[in-house]
């Protein structure tokens, strides 16, 4: 009797348990809130976000090669991939033979530009968010779905899925690579992923002799710095490669950089003459101060509303904004540089790691402000930099050892398409979702900053549109940045915008 009575007990419990799974699960469904992205994706046929891994096509060679960012940065990593010739298209040796050595794969691009800037996560304490989205990248990338504009309310459902994937993103690399490792894996799938940091480490790595004493200067977003990702890796390499040598590494946090590259408002708009509410990047006031006493090194432009002043007098300025991509890069530059100095290290920076994709566009004027920090003399007559640096600081751009990783992975797993066409390329861009009603947007059409970093990972909501790039979701002035600084990349772009399918809602002058 005892034992049935311990019984029933056991059984209502369960039975209890049950019945609040159930309700749990339809809240759940009712509200959009997951367990989290990964069971979603693998196991919620209802979902949006499932895949069927049990269908996923294994080893197929003539699929394309997924690449994602978190905005157009990464398109800087595809023009080392689709440029790359240091091999044999058909004996696969060392060695250029004039024929592009991806001229056969295709691509698929996703830059996750409604979300961006992905370095600001960590600081707003939303990681959890931020790995999130970094799975949803390669959820889209290994998903057919996709929309055809932004006004479409039905997804299609035409798009392949991919045979490697390319994480084109510091901050992505640093926070989500693993994470998405860990997804695959537990998805029964074998799909290889790149990340840019390691790449980035080894080409720095060999501009200094093993013996030798010197600094490694890291320019990335503030979530790619506050990971540690690339001090952690270049420690570690420095040890397994054998580097005896005292290397330094000195790094600063580039808020406003990236974000100027792409027009994000909290940080540049082109149509502004004043200081705005909402600013988020360096100021007289706040966390990212400029110093007023180095606006004489700092040297930034004042003309077409590139600093914001609220007075008339550029030398009396209680409020000053950065509007322009350059003064960010100056402000950066002379923070690394301070650092450096005032360290009092007997070192001197040798190579600057470009750990944002956003950056490489820029290398001109990053080379630009280097040589003038070189040769700049203070009102004493001193150098107060020139003992801290080498006068030709190598800029390191990580793309082109993730080309050479990616080539030696296809080659590795016999996985190069012998049939296919690089001007099958696709690209895609993120975008506010208008159909989600707890969507906030400010008046530019934009996630407001509250909201983008307000949200909770857990809530499995479609916050964004994918859509085909276009100048719909393109400025006029970052595409002429493509046309001259990425043009066959841009070329690409043209030929997915007029030729492809997938691009027949946009009208003529949408199109790239």
């Amino acid at each position: 009797m005892k034992h049935k009575l311990q019984f029933l007990v056991v059984a209502a419990f369960l039975l209890v348990g049950c019945k609040q799974n159930l309700v749990k699960n339809k809240i759940e469904q009712a509200t959009g809130k997951k367990e989290n992205i990964v069971n979603t994706v693998i196991h919620d046929k209802e979902s949006f976000y499932h895949i069927d891994f049990s269908n996923y096509p294994d080893n197929d060679k003539t699929l394309p090669i997924g690449v994602f960012d978190s905005g157009t940065g990464g398109l800087t990593v595809l023009k080392a991939i689709v440029n790359y010739d240091e091999n044999g298209n058909i004996t696969h040796q060392n060695g250029s033979d004039g024929q592009l050595d991806f001229n056969k794969e295709s691509f698929i691009y996703l830059g996750d530009q409604a979300n961006m800037p992905y370095g600001n996560y960590s600081n707003e304490d939303k990681l959890g968010l931020l790995k999130e989205h970094i799975i949803k990248d390669a959820q889209f990338l290994m998903g057919n779905k996709y929309y055809g504009n932004t006004e479409d309310q039905t997804p299609k459902t035409d798009k392949q899925p991919v045979k490697a994937i390319v994480v084109a993103c510091n901050t992505a690399t640093a926070y989500g690579k693993e994470s998405i490792e860990a997804f695959i894996k537990k998805a029964n799938a074998d799909i290889k992923v790149i990340g840019v940091i390691d790449a980035g480490v080894r080409g720095a790595l060999e501009t200094i002799s093993k013996e030798e004493d010197a600094i490694i200067g890291v320019l990335a977003t503030a979530g790619t710095v506050t990971s540690k990702g690339y001090h952690n890796t270049i420690l570690k390499f420095k040890d397994q490669l054998g580097y005896s040598g005292n290397i330094e590494v000195f790094s600063q946090g580039g808020v406003g950089i990236a974000e100027a590259v792409d027009e994000i408002s909290d940080y540049y708009d082109k149509n502004l003459n004043k200081p705005r509410d909402g600013y988020k990047g360096p100021g007289i006031q706040g966390n990212l101060k400029i110093d007023k006493t180095l606006l004489d090194v700092y040297n930034f432009k004042f003309d077409h509303g590139k600093m914001l002043c609220d007075n008339s007098n550029q030398n009396d300025c209680a409020v000053l904004q950065i509007n322009d991509a350059e003064n960010y890069v100056r402000y950066h530059l002379v923070s690394l540089m301070e650092k450096i100095r005032r360290s009092g290290t007997p070192n001197k920076l040798k190579s600057l790691i470009l750990g944002c994709t956003h950056y490489p566009y820029l290398m001109k004027e990053i080379n630009t402000v280097l040589k003038e920090l070189y040769v700049y003399k203070g009102v004493d007559g001193s150098y107060p930099y020139k003992n801290y640096m080498t006068e030709n600081i190598q800029l390191i751009d990580p793309a082109v050892n993730t080309a050479k990783e990616l080539y030696q992975h296809l080659n590795e797993k016999s996985l190069f398409n012998p049939d296919g066409n690089i001007q099958d390329s696709e690209f895609y861009i993120s975008v506010v979702n208008k159909d989600n009603q707890n969507s906030r947007t400010d008046e530019n059409g934009n996630f407001t900053y509250d909201y983008k970093y307000g949200r909770n990972e857990g809530e499995i909501q479609q916050y964004v549109k994918v859509v085909p790039f276009s100048r719909n979701n393109i400025s006029d002035d970052i595409l002429t940045r493509f046309q001259e600084q990425i043009p066959f990349v841009y070329k690409l772009m043209q030929h997915f915008n007029k030729e492809n399918h997938k691009t027949e809602k946009l009208s003529k002058k949408a199109k790239i």
